[in-house]
């Protein structure tokens, strides 16, 4: 008779990345590759995935796949990337840094008379290429998938968040710089909410995209005119406490003692 321990089962090990965790983790791959022939295959790797992904969505997307497509042994893959969860995330990554990259060619842009035009020429490029290339919506997707993957893609927001919050510092130079990171990374939630919002099959990208302009517009003239208003309240209260000085001044004066003769 077979003891209960040799017939007992081994307990599945779950996939950190489906696991709910009090604070979900990063998901980075293992290794970045130094070398020219290591960059090649990486970079070979995330082609496949992306082109996979595109045909077959997030459920269908497997390892073994990907490698095949880059050819490339799975082993190698595994090197990199520890399962399909972290591809996607650095797939995200990858999008993220190539929009924050373009931006940066417009950094000083902004305040000048022309931000809206500059504003709108960008909003029509990030369209643009959400409707060239379809995996980024479904990379944005699978960010969904597991609360690994969406804190992931909440960090890499952050970080894309903090760039436009020094874009947007001199548009509004006295709000807090906390409210204006807050504002960041509204701003770039919306962006990307609304983006893979208009590529939707029963969705008119172009009429979404007139609308996230018009969002985005009447939230930024807001912010510059609630920071103008700061500035004007700042400034009464810089005159009334000089005020309240000189007349302390000259109160000092007048109840000072004459000098004896």
């Amino acid at each position: 008779m077979e003891s209960a321990t040799n017939g007992r089962r081994a307990p599945r090990r779950i996939d950190p990345a489906l696991e709910v965790q009090a604070e979900p983790q990063e998901l980075v791959p293992r290794r970045r590759p130094t070398q020219e022939r290591s960059r090649r295959k990486f970079d070979a790797l995330l082609a496949a995935s992306r082109e996979l992904l595109t045909e077959v969505g997030f459920e269908s997307f497997t390892c073994e796949e990907v490698a095949s497509r880059a050819d490339v042994p799975i082993g190698t893959l595994y090197q990199f990337f520890a399962n399909k969860y972290v591809i996607v995330c650095e797939l995200n990554r990858q999008d993220l840094v190539g929009v924050q990259s373009e931006l940066a060619q417009f950094n000083g842009k902004i305040p000048s008379v022309d931000w809206l035009r500059f504003l709108n020429s960008f909003v029509d490029h990030l369209a643009g290429l959400w409707t060239t290339d379809p995996s980024r919506r479904e990379v944005w997707l699978a960010m969904q998938s597991t609360p690994s993957t969406r804190a992931t893609g909440a960090i890499h927001e952050r970080e894309f968040a903090e760039q436009v919050a020094r874009m947007l510092a001199p548009l509004t130079p006295d709000t807090p710089r906390p409210r204006r990171k807050l504002m960041a990374e509204v701003l770039v939630h919306i962006v990307y909410s609304m983006l893979n919002f208009s590529v939707q099959d029963d969705q008119t990208h172009a009429d979404a995209v007139v609308e996230l302009k018009r969002i985005m517009v009447a939230y930024l003239q807001i912010a510059e005119q609630d920071s103008r208003a700061q500035a004007k309240r700042r400034k009464r209260r810089e005159e009334s406490a000089r005020a309240d000085l000189q007349e302390a001044d000259t109160d000092q004066a007048e109840e000072a003692p004459a000098p004896s003769a």
